[in-house]
């Protein structure tokens, strides 16, 4: 089995944008760990466009980082 790191970032994306939905769906008292999973997510989700040249891909995750550093902002700022 050959190692596609490509995949390894797409699987730890997915599993940490799961998990940022799952921190949601608990409520309130997971804010801002919500965020800062979403935030992790999103950041492996923006390598693996960048390293495959998914254009759309890259926005998506560029404006996601974007709105999520002004909440992590909002809650330790």
């Amino acid at each position: 089995m050959k190692f596609d790191f490509n995949e390894v970032l797409q699987w730890a994306g997915a599993v940490l944008i799961v998990a940022g939905h799952t921190l949601n769906a608990i409520g309130p008292k997971m804010y801002p760990y919500n965020i800062v999973v979403f935030a992790l997510g999103t950041m492996a989700f923006l390598a693996w466009a960048v390293r495959v040249g998914n254009k759309p891909q890259m926005m998506v995750n560029i404006v996601s980082i974007a709105i999520g550093f002004v909440g992590l902002f909002a809650a330790f700022g």
